[in-house]
């Protein structure tokens, strides 16, 4: 079974599909979103099938486009459509697969089930996103607390912003979760200064070999 890892965040607009797209890039793998809220602007496949690098038909299709931009629960309602967790089955491919969840963790997939549900029971090392902006070591250690308490696998945190070297700090230093490296805002932000800014930043072979 090729690595699979999970591409979660600590809120929506953080950067994790450039994060994406930039670790599919690297790993020369596969990208999937399976749930995708908002179709009006460049959809998060489209935006990594541009950034990342890989071949055509690298990045699978979404198993729910959903019209409005909002949490899935409500636009899956609003299109008349029910999210299954059952249809979120994974895939098996020849290679690794990042996987981008819908949002943060907490974020409901339907009136039952919440991505952080989804997660859980998919079992995959997770890479948490967070910003380096006030406000993140709430966002970031209460995010940490969830995956813990429900023994999803977590390899590490991704940050991305400025460096902000206390806040990073203090961030691993009450989670013990390790920082795997940071990604700054990029300008301008193409396919080539992702990817380097992807080698600069962060540890391949620490990404790779997390379980």
């Amino acid at each position: 079974m090729s690595k699979r890892i999970v591409i979660t965040g600590t809120d929506t607009g953080i950067g994790k599909t450039v994060f994406s797209a930039g670790l599919a890039g690297l790993l020369d793998g596969f990208y999937w979103k399976p749930v995708q809220s908002g179709l009006d602007e460049e959809t998060d496949s489209e935006v990594v099938a541009r950034l990342s690098g890989l071949p055509a038909g690298r990045v699978l299709p979404e198993v729910y486009r959903l019209r409005m931009p909002l949490s899935p629960h409500r636009s899956a309602e609003i299109d008349g459509v029910a999210i299954e967790a059952a249809k979120l089955s994974l895939p098996d491919l020849p290679g690794p697969l990042i996987i981008e969840g819908a949002g943060g963790l907490m974020v409901p997939l339907n009136r039952q089930t919440r991505v952080i549900d989804i997660f859980r029971e998919w079992q995959l090392p997770v890479i948490l996103c967070a910003r380096t902006a006030l406000g993140t070591i709430n966002h970031t250690l209460l995010s940490i607390e969830a995956l813990q308490a429900r023994s999803i696998p977590l390899i590490g945190i991704a940050f991305i912003g400025e460096e902000v070297a206390d806040t990073q700090r203090t961030i691993v230093e009450f989670s013990g979760v390790p920082q795997l490296g940071r990604l700054p805002r990029l300008d301008p932000l193409t396919g080539e200064t992702l990817r380097a800014a992807m080698v600069a930043g962060f540890d391949l072979a620490l990404i790779a070999g997390g379980d």
